[in-house]
């Protein structure tokens, strides 16, 4: 009788036992911690767990108790770039993490243009094969994954950049990476999270969308497939939230394709996007993305619209978009097969406002106003440094119109960073249009070779 009571009373005491530590995926040999700054190393065990953390970058050692939700968590701070360090972490078991470096980590992020690598036949990759052994880039690739509710891990590892580990990558992705490493001379670290096909709803918080009438119907209106989620939410929380802990400097976006018919509404949904990422991470994170490139959509001129909503985008502070028309190939392929400017561009942007380079150009003519002057327009742009240029005898896809509406193909000039255009048949200009179609590609730069951006000065359907 008296075993069985104490038995009993056995069963009713709290589990002491210790169950060994773990970590999420992120936080593994070969990763990148972002440099002079406070990151966050986390993981779970046994509640009431004693966790030490040692850091070779500066032999100090910290010990903290796991929650009664078995998570643990420390704040380290990081020195200027450098390594490979060693991490230990010990607890009733112990964990070396081995050949962790300090330096620059992004994110990439999108749809297919994005995640387009060596194996969707990038022929630039394929040239960078032999030559792209760099152990000061490292790569997190996060496989395509969806889930109801914010994850707090997910699966993969980190590779130290060669042949083998380049071919799955993004290739906008190592070009942009590889472009920094080579200009601020530090380790860099690229986590990709990209998935083809996919609307920026689903990359959102759920609440984001659900919670706003006009995004939520755009959201409905999306078509299912059977390559990629349309449900708000699903990607952001299995490929994004898990990675909220683990500190980034910023983040490149290749993305819009998919929203082409739901443009009324991409410019509150990707700055709220945006917004509601920096909110999660709890910093200001620099957000540069891409300006979908020509295409033959389906309907006249629905890309011009969501090309103009991504230009829109750009008045929220930290952002920047690269324009890539010029760098379109074909306009029957949604692919383009020059990554290499792209993601060039799109170091560019961090260099310049990040990282305090100069001697260079990152941002695109931007229309900036219209006037008029007797029977011409006089268009006005941001981002000219010096002069424009048109390339060739007469300028493309540039049209305008009178109080009528109707637009004909325009002739123009060049007065240093603003241009003169005009028709012989629109006696009193009202509006200009240039590159505002699906498949228009411009040849108006500035002097130091970035294409104007699409744009109109009217609001008509």
């Amino acid at each position: 009788m008296k075993k069985l009571l104490l038995y009993g009373t056995m069963l009713l005491l709290p589990t002491v036992l210790s169950a060994a530590i773990r970590l999420p995926a992120l936080v593994g040999n070969n990763m990148v911690l972002q440099q002079n700054d406070s990151v966050t190393i986390w993981g779970w065990a046994s509640p009431s767990e004693k966790v030490t953390v040692y850091t070779g970058w500066d032999n100090k050692t910290a010990t903290v108790l796991t929650s009664g939700d078995a998570k643990w968590a420390f704040k380290v701070h990081t020195p200027t770039a450098g390594g490979p360090y060693e991490i230990r972490l010990k607890g009733s078991n112990e964990i070396i993490l081995k050949n962790i470096l300090i330096g620059e980590v992004w994110l990439c992020s999108g749809q297919s243009n994005m995640e387009f690598s060596y194996y969707n036949g990038i022929r630039q990759i394929a040239e960078e094969l032999p030559v792209c052994n760099n152990s000061n880039i490292r790569f997190f690739n996060i496989p395509k994954t969806t889930a109801d509710s914010p994850q707090d891990n997910c699966p993969g590892g980190w590779e130290v950049c060669d042949s083998n580990s380049l071919k799955p990558f993004s290739a906008v992705g190592y070009f942009f990476g590889a472009k920094l490493q080579k200009s601020l001379g530090v380790p860099v670290g690229l986590i990709n999270a990209s998935w083809g096909g996919t609307p920026a709803e689903v990359w959102a918080p759920e609440h984001l969308v659900t919670d706003q009438p006009p995004l939520a119907a755009a959201a409905a209106r999306l078509v299912p497939a059977a390559w990629w989620p349309h449900k708000p939410g699903l990607a952001y929380n299995a490929m994004i939230a898990p990675l909220l802990n683990f500190n980034i400097k910023g983040v490149i976006w290749y993305q819009g394709e998919a929203n082409v018919k739901t443009a009324a509404t991409y410019t509150p949904l990707f700055t709220g996007m945006i917004q509601a990422w920096r909110n999660a991470w709890h910093k200001q994170l620099p957000f540069y993305y891409v300006q979908i490139a020509p295409f033959s959509y389906e309907k006249e001129n629905e890309s011009a619209l969501l090309r103009e909503a991504q230009a829109n985008s750009s008045a929220l502070a930290g952002t920047g978009m690269v324009v890539v028309s010029d760098v379109t190939d074909n306009v029957k392929d949604i692919h383009p097969q020059d990554k290499k400017t792209v993601g060039n561009r799109l170091a560019d942007w961090a260099l310049g406002e990040n990282y305090g380079k100069t001697g260079f150009t990152w941002k695109s003519p931007a229309f900036k106003e219209i006037s008029i002057r007797k029977n011409k327009a006089v268009i006005h742009f941001n981002n000219v440094p010096t002069s424009l240029k048109i390339n060739g005898k007469a300028p493309v896809a540039l049209y305008i119109a009178g109080v009528d509406g109707i637009f004909y193909e325009a002739s123009a000039k060049v007065e240093k960073d603003a241009l003169i255009v005009w028709s012989k048949k629109v006696e009193k200009p009202e509006s200009v249009r240039y590159s505002f179609s699906n498949t228009a590609i411009g040849n108006i730069f500035s002097s130091e070779g970035l294409p104007v951006g699409p744009f109109r000065t009217d609001n008509r359907p």
